[in-house]
């Protein structure tokens, strides 16, 4: 299996680890290492973020996924507090975690912010999982334009300590892929959670696949409080009470998530406002009758153009999915597409033609401009309000 070996001559790590990742495509990389020594298997993705790490690596859509940074130095501005929030929800943060299996970096500059609680090594060591830097990142990203995303396992280990590259191939073989593991079941949450601001003037219940907190903070400072159930919970504990229900972002393939597809669109045909967002459309649209696929290598990353097909208007989004819904499947299904990616004309938004239903592939919580889509949870708010 293992057919290149790409590495760095007189490589020193001043973390005192090793760290080797090897593709399923048999590319094998050395590096050093930093984070918790362990050795961890997932699907290989990148994002050209330049910033926000803390909340990357916290994105609970990234678990079962060891991530790859493509700007060059990560780390510079180590991790913020914990405790700055908003209505209880961390500020900085997209879950009470970091969710990915590994984090792959070119270079790990010392960290200098006021606001820094500790660097991202010490972390990463915090939260067990392994890192790698001083490796070649742009030739990894041309391997997954070019072939697509891969599984790897990624190991990180003292430097005394080899590790063999035979024993990565045995793991690496042995595992299932990310496409046939539920990750929705490890990252939603065990029991019904409510956040609540003050004066809230409506209440929705959220079907939670693994919800960033970005989408929590945006609709509490609208006023509105949330309950988040479960990702297996059924329609009816949604709707009872509730003003409105928003199906959330998550980790995997929507297509062996029959069941929460099929909630997905129970909670819809009631006439309830309903948001969706990322994964939760990929729900939607297969609960209704549509299809999704595959990307190549996804979209992930703070600069992804979207065109509002009704006015022609293109907003700049945040993006991290590696499924799209199939836009020749729409057609029985009541929905309408509402936004394409330009660049490689993939569904980035969907409507229903009679219920009040909206979705969005793109996370319009996140402000890359900064405020590019926040509209689109006014919209929300606006529909809950004439649903009354």
């Amino acid at each position: 299996m293992l057919t290149k070996i790409v590495s760095f001559p007189h490589l020193r790590c001043k973390t005192g680890l090793r760290a080797k990742l090897l593709l399923e495509n048999g590319y094998g990389f050395e590096g050093c290492g930093f984070g918790y020594p362990a050795t961890r298997v997932g699907e290989v993705v990148f994002s050209t973020s330049m910033t926000g790490y803390p909340e990357g690596l916290t994105d609970p859509s990234y678990k079962g996924q060891i991530l790859v940074y493509t700007h060059p130095m990560v780390g510079n501005y180590g991790v913020p507090r914990f405790d700055v929030g908003v209505h209880g929800i961390p500020l900085h943060y997209e879950s009470d975690r970091v969710q990915v299996e590994g984090f792959i970096v070119a270079e790990l500059p010392q960290h200098h912010h006021a606001a820094s609680v500790m660097g991202l090594s010490e972390w990463l060591v915090k939260s067990k999982v392994p890192g790698m830097y001083r490796v070649d990142t742009r030739m990894i990203v041309k391997l997954l334009r070019e072939k697509g995303v891969m599984m790897g396992v990624l190991s990180v280990y003292p430097e005394k300590e080899e590790i063999e590259w035979d024993e990565l191939v045995f793991q690496l073989e042995r595992s299932p892929r990310y496409d046939e593991v539920d990750y929705t079941s490890m990252v939603s949450p065990t029991k019904p959670m409510t956040h609540e601001p003050p004066n809230a003037w409506a209440h929705v219940s959220l079907l939670d696949c693994g919800v960033k907190y970005g989408i929590l903070r945006r609709l509490l400072l609208l006023g509105i409080a949330v309950t988040r159930y479960p990702c297996s919970t059924k329609p009816e504990k949604l709707l009872d009470g509730y003003d409105g229900v928003v199906l959330s972002n998550g980790p995997g393939n929507p297509a062996i998530l029959g069941k929460q597809a099929k909630t997905a669109a129970a909670v819809a045909e009631t006439g309830k406002p309903v948001l969706a967002i990322c994964l939760g459309m990929q729900l939607l649209a297969i609960g209704m009758g549509g299809k999704t696929y595959k990307l190549p290598y996804g979209h992930r990353g703070p600069n992804k153009p979207v065109v509002e097909t009704s006015t022609g208007r293109c907003f700049i989004t945040t993006q991290n999915h590696g499924y799209a819904v199939d836009p020749t499947s729409m057609e029985d299904t009541g929905l309408k597409i509402w936004f394409v990616n330009p660049d490689d004309k993939s569904v980035e938004g969907l409507v229903h033609t009679k219920l009040p239903v909206i979705a969005t592939q793109f996370h319009p919580e996140a402000g890359p401009g900064p405020h590019d889509t926040f509209w689109v949870f006014e919209r929300y708010a606006k529909m809950v309000k004439r649903n009354w």
